[in-house]
């Protein structure tokens, strides 16, 4: 008996090229298939009748065809189908710490308070070890951008140190790290949390900018790291860091206050409203919550292969691996962390380097003012490396000297307080057109450059906002709530 009954093999055929088509366009309906199976069916060039059968059985031929295809479903879901390989998958083993590494963004489905007051969402950038599926580091920035990229790297070479308000069971001391061993050889691991340091050999990335950018692959060339882009279209080639991603937000930010949800039908009202963390402060209980849970957490990717019903911790999959594996240092000294921020070629004129209405100038540029600089490449401009996140100076590389020069914003002295370039662009836009003097003047007040705060008991219209959050030591297992009231424990999969 034929697999489609009495269809005609015309319709099945031209059922299945309308599905393939459907694959990358917005979802539709059944009916919409039936109905641009019946235009393929008229536009054929043979002159041959096809009997086309009833609406009932078309519908049943599309369930048998598009099974697995999510033709009318979810459209992200049918493009992650379509980009899978056909043959079975396969798995690059990665058997040290740091032998394969994966680094991601994605939108963090939290909302928080932002300098300029806004509340809004930010992205979450992490990198993991594939070996011992640790997080070696995750940033949280409004928007990813190439310095955050090289920030992970320099996070992930260096040892985690204890904040303020941290309990001292978080110390690497009371892990099951190899403590004993470890600062015998590397003093930085002295005194810090239980957090691997991790030096990555490969990194494997996808193609956005911020990751194939001239300045994290500069820096990845200078920790003589392999980057390897992923293939296009194919998140299978990253799977550990998508699904990591994933696992963060199911663990830790459904359990934080302005919490969003996924997709809009599942968000709350009036988040913005309510108590939100600011981005240091949520960034604070990430890095509490990787140490504390993350990295004890038992993984169902780490089980052994002679005891399969146990399922070791990132934190003990590292232990174990390091005793055969060894351990290599490489401390950073503050020039290492200026080489990892992203890089700029201007000239340096009498009145010093201008950066976006910021005037930069010290006396030791002098030798170096309309000078070449000796790089033929770059028609004698000199290299500059800026932080986007503080404005407060800039660092000239002096190659005659082997060097680098420290130069400050002129009116710094203005200002007083370290802020980066978005707090810089809202103070331009408050002051069109203005002078140098008069946007810094303008970042001073705070006035000028963003909403009043709300005092306590005091919302968008003068009523029911609570005080702005401050900082608590969350419990692991506890939803994290601004201090205006208590945790609340919902112990459970955190």
């Amino acid at each position: 008996m034929p697999a489609f009954g009495q269809v005609d093999a015309a319709v099945v055929k031209a059922m299945q090229q309308a599905i393939v088509e459907a694959a990358d366009t917005s979802s539709r309906t059944i009916g919409f298939i039936v109905w641009r199976t019946k235009q393929i069916l008229a536009d054929r060039k043979d002159a041959v009748a096809v009997e086309m059968p009833s609406r009932a059985t078309l519908y049943r031929l599309f369930d048998k065809l598009a099974v697995g295809t999510h033709a009318t479903g979810s459209a992200r879901t049918r493009r992650s189908i379509n980009a899978r390989p056909s043959g079975p998958f396969g798995e690059v083993p990665a058997n040290a710490p740091g032998e394969l590494m994966q680094i991601a963004s994605t939108p963090l489905d939290v909302r928080v308070r932002l300098d300029d007051g806004i509340a809004e969402k930010v992205e979450l950038t992490a990198m993991v070890d594939i070996a011992t599926r640790s997080i070696t580091a995750a940033v949280l920035r409004p928007t990813t951008k190439a310095a955050d990229a090289s920030a992970l790297l320099a996070r992930s070479v260096t040892p985690e140190a204890m904040r303020p308000g941290w309990s001292d069971a978080l110390l690497m001391s009371r892990s099951v790290l190899p403590y004993r061993r470890l600062p015998t050889l590397d003093e930085r691991l002295e005194h810090t949390a239980a957090r691997p340091v991790i030096v990555p050999e490969t990194i494997v990335c996808d193609h956005r900018k911020v990751f194939i950018s001239n300045n994290f692959r500069a820096s990845c060339r200078y920790l003589g790291i392999n980057l390897q882009p992923a293939h296009k279209a194919t998140p299978t080639d990253k799977g550990t860091i998508e699904k990591t991603l994933g696992s963060v937000a199911t663990l830790f930010a459904q359990f934080v206050v302005g919490y969003t949800g996924s997709t809009t039908n599942r968000r709350g009202r009036k988040l913005e409203d309510g108590p939100l963390w600011s981005l240091p402060e949520l960034q604070n209980l990430l890095d509490e919550w990787i140490v504390v849970v993350w990295q004890t957490r038992p993984h169902d990717a780490l089980r052994d292969p002679d005891a399969p019903r146990r399922a070791f911790s990132p934190n003990e999959k590292y232990a174990a691996l390091v005793e055969s594996c060894g351990y290599v240092p490489v401390p950073l000294n503050g020039e290492d962390y200026i080489e990892l921020l992203p890089e700029r070629w201007q000239a340096i004129n009498a009145y010093g380097i201008r950066i976006k209405h910021r005037t930069y100038d010290d006396r030791e540029l002098n030798p170096l003012r309309r000078q070449h600089s000796g790089v033929t490449e770059k028609k004698g401009l000199w290299e500059i490396h800026h932080d986007p996140y503080d404005v407060s100076r800039i660092w000239v590389r002096d190659r005659r000297r082997t060097r680098w020069i420290t130069v400050f914003w002129k009116h710094l002295h203005r200002v007083g307080v370290p802020f980066g370039e978005m707090a810089w662009d809202h103070a331009c836009e408050q002051v069109p057109g203005g002078t140098e003097e008069q946007i810094a003047d303008a970042r001073r007040s705070p006035a000028a450059t963003s909403p009043r705060r709300p005092r306590s008991g005091e919302g968008p219209s003068g009523q029911g906002l609570p005080a702005r959050p401050t900082r608590r030591r969350p419990h692991p297992g506890h939803h994290y709530r601004p201090a205006d009231s208590r945790p609340v424990c919902r112990r459970g999969n955190a």
